[in-house]
């Protein structure tokens, strides 16, 4: 039985990414795709929603306000680019809480806690499906690809993406929450400040990593990505 589901959120960016991400899954049925929660509420008056996937700050009424006005809200997982919503998210019992930009896999780990089928959903699409993902950056949205990333360095509140050909892009971002979005297979955290591109690494040793001439340090807590490696290199 499919899961009938809503997405809501006024960026049409967004709305393009995760309408995608939902048409990969063959147990979710879209149903509608909203701007705002006043469209939402139209249609939950007349259609069955089991999940809605909703943004926190809209115009005119808050997702998290959306939800605080239904008797029986669906299950929802909430999207947004605000850190500061976690708490009053949960607090509402959602299912999770994904911040933007949202890679295929956290989509999907998301979802998997929607649905149970037997056989988790992300086991169906290989890693390679997700090659970019989708920045605010300089009062626009930027496509960076995840091939084209060699490292990433966090700055205070922000994080700066070194890529190839390319300037670097600083974004205000955190960069815990970017490496939850990103996939283990192709990128490593090291380091409190900085994620690395793994086929990018040229030489490591116990104390630091190689990208051609750049010396990156690996950090204490960090220092048992070394072994893994060295198991990826042998």
């Amino acid at each position: 039985m499919n899961l009938k589901c809503l997405l809501v959120d006024d960026e049409l960016i967004a709305q393009k990414i995760l309408k995608q991400y939902i048409s990969l899954v063959d147990q979710l049925e879209l149903v509608g795709v909203c701007s705002n929660a006043f469209q939402a509420m139209e249609i939950l008056k007349t259609e069955k929603v089991d999940l809605i996937f909703l943004d926190i700050e809209m115009p005119r009424l808050l997702g998290t306000s959306l939800i605080k006005t239904l008797q029986h809200p669906p299950k929802v997982i909430f999207v947004t680019s605000h850190e500061a919503y976690a708490v009053e998210a949960f607090e509402l019992d959602a299912v999770d809480f994904l911040l933007k930009p949202v890679s295929l896999e956290r989509f999907l780990k998301a979802v998997n806690k929607v649905i149970d089928r037997g056989v988790p959903v992300q086991d169906k699409f290989p890693e390679s499906s997700l090659d970019f993902i989708c920045f605010r950056a300089n009062r626009k949205t930027v496509k960076v690809f995840l091939d084209q990333i060699i490292y990433i360095e966090s700055i205070k509140d922000y994080i700066k993406i070194y890529r190839d050909q390319e300037a670097p892009l600083l974004v205000k971002h955190s960069l815990s929450a970017l490496e939850s979005m990103l996939s283990h297979q192709l990128f490593m955290r090291i380091h409190r400040s900085f994620i690395v591109s793994i086929k990018r690494i040229t030489a490591f040793t116990s104390y630091d990593v190689e990208i051609n001439t750049l010396e990156i340090p690996i950090g204490r807590r960090f220092a048992s990505q070394v072994k893994r490696l060295s198991l990826m290199k042998g």
